[in-house]
């Protein structure tokens, strides 16, 4: 396509892919999509365990890191973001969830009009392609996007979930359904036993469009503007500098942890900041980086008897034949995820709605990083705080658009933080007191007994929590009364003309759950809006 694209998106990932089939839908028009990393062709990416291979890859993941942090022991965090097309989709858990009706209504009241449960719900179920398995009434089928069950169930889960059942955690397998308190098996974006990225659901029925150009290897390196009218883009290519006008739109959809950082190349945030490194100011706008979130997960385990596990399973004998189950009907382990099930909890009585998650697997680790398995059986539970009070930044480091940009997450600074991660760990060992899992217990091996208060519990998860790889809300929307919004209710960048901001990161606040779908439907909205105003 060599003429200029009437829309440059940049970013190849869960938003990306999105708006590069909605906006080619038109023949008419033309789009450029502009992705760091390479093609999705690594066949790891396609089968669901291979995450335990993809997110140490550098082929295929930033790897990025936390700044060191006094309150998480001065340790760097990982936070694994996907360099590749379909972005983080193309590595992650594969967990769909929605979160809360009140995270969107939250939304609204703070002045984004358009984004509450009400108008969002129509975009999660216009992506949706749902299996006729998946429980309640808000699906959809015929939509890009395959939503399953899981394709094999697992008598330690089972009991598990029975076990949630008397310990007070209602079954409740429709949680995507607006009310989200319980417990079930997960629902994932799988189509037959593969994973279902962005990519595979939205950008590959696009790619033999002849009005999309998709640019892999291709790394933004700043926005061009002139006569604060956002017209183009600079990037580079194995050291070689190319530059791409838009004649409508530069679409940013980059993800919270570089959209702020390729604004700030460009000269757009904070001037004392923009000083700090270098860069000249080109549009001040304070809350470019600021009011980071993400989910802070600590794990607990436990050693089981008398029952089988992948501890057991994904060894020996038993991996060849899942290994052949796969081949042959794209069922058994190599279809799960690190959450085969999901809890949605509340830890005190008076709290009116969950406000932490479990993410659990029948699985434990002598090493979680490297994903070293123990040897005899094992359980996890992963508790996170659904709604964070902590807040923290992303930003450019350097001028060198080559160089990784700042991670500070202020993880656990709130103290409603710490009580509410520690209310979740007492209510994830009471699970494992209650029959029947609680009879194949031999013990608790992280933290163990010795963490025997709020105290020791919340050192131990300031010593060992590590994201659930949720980062949003460096560029939120908001009205322009709020000084530190970025972008408006149509996800325009304040002050500016021809730039939208399209990811993560205009979440003014964290939802309840896992954060790939909802990205997915703020692009499908945001298509719909770029279309309206193209027309306008």
């Amino acid at each position: 396509m060599t003429e200029r694209p009437d829309y440059i998106v940049i970013g190849a990932g869960s938003a990306g892919c999105v708006l590069a089939n909605r906006l080619t839908e038109d023949p008419t028009v033309r789009v450029t999509l502009l992705e760091a990393g390479g093609r999705d062709s690594n066949p790891w990416i396609h089968v669901p365990v291979g995450y335990v291979k993809t997110l140490d890859n550098p082929a295929l993941n930033w790897r990025f890191e936390t700044e060191p942090e006094a309150g998480t022991e001065n340790r760097r965090i990982s936070i694994p973001r996907g360099r590749v097309l379909g972005g983080s989709s193309s590595i992650n858990g594969m967990a769909y969830v929605r979160g809360q009706a009140r995270d969107y209504d939250g939304w609204a009241q703070l002045g984004c009009r358009g984004w509450s449960w009400d108008d969002v719900l129509p975009y999660f179920l216009k992506s949706m392609d749902a299996d006729p398995a998946l429980p309640g009434g808000r699906n959809a089928a015929g939509g890009p996007l395959r939503v399953e069950m899981p394709r094999s169930t697992y008598p330690v889960i089972d009991k598990l979930i029975r076990s949630c059942g008397n310990a007070g955690i209602p079954h409740n397998p429709d949680y995507n359904g607006g009310q989200q308190e319980g417990v079930s098996y997960c629902h994932f974006t799988q189509r037959r036993g593969r994973r279902e990225s962005a990519a595979t659901a939205f950008l590959n029925p696009a790619k033999r469009r002849p009005n999309l150009a998709i640019e892999t290897d291709a790394r933004a390196a700043g926005l061009i503007i002139e006569n604060r009218r956002v017209v183009g883009v600079r990037w580079l290519r194995d050291g070689a500098a190319h530059e791409t006008r838009a004649g409508r739109e530069v679409i940013l959809a980059a993800g919270a942890v570089q959209t702020p950082q390729i604004l700030e190349l460009s000269g757009i945030g904070d001037p004392a900041h923009l000083k700090s490194i270098g860069i000249e100011t080109v549009h001040a706008l304070p809350g470019v980086g600021e009011n980071y979130q993400d989910h802070y997960v600590t794990r607990l385990s436990w050693e089981l008897r008398d029952c089988i596990t992948l501890n057991q399973s994904t060894r020996g004998w038993r991996q060849v034949m899942e290994a052949i189950r796969f081949g042959l009907t794209r069922r058994g382990v190599l279809t799960l995820s690190p959450s085969l099930a999901v809890a949605f909890v509340k830890t005190r009585p008076e709290v009116e709605t969950p406000d932490v998650q479990f993410t659990m697997v029948h699985a434990s680790f002598s090493d979680p990083v490297k994903r070293i398995l123990d040897r005899e059986p094992g359980l996890t539970i992963a508790p996170c705080q659904l709604r964070p009070q902590s807040r923290g930044s992303i930003h450019a480091a350097s001028p060198d658009p080559r160089a990784d940009p700042a991670i500070r997450p202020n993880f656990l600074a709130e103290e409603t933080d710490r009580r509410t991660l520690a209310d979740g760990m007492k209510v994830a060992r009471r699970v494992l007191a209650e029959n029947p899992l609680a009879a194949h217990v031999v013990r608790e091996r992280r933290p163990g007994p010795e963490a025997a208060n709020d105290a020791d519990l919340i050192a131990y998860a300031r010593e060992t929590g590590v994201t659930l790889y949720h980062p949003v809300g460096t560029a939120k929307m908001g009205s322009a009364d709020d000084r530190m919004a970025v972008t408006d209710d149509r996800l325009k960048v304040h002050g500016l003309d021809g730039l939208r901001i399209v990811d993560a990161s205009v979440m003014p606040r964290l939802v309840s759950g896992n954060t790939n779908a909802p990205v997915m439907m703020i692009a499908e909205k945001a298509a719909d809006m770029i279309k309206a105003d193209a027309k306008a």
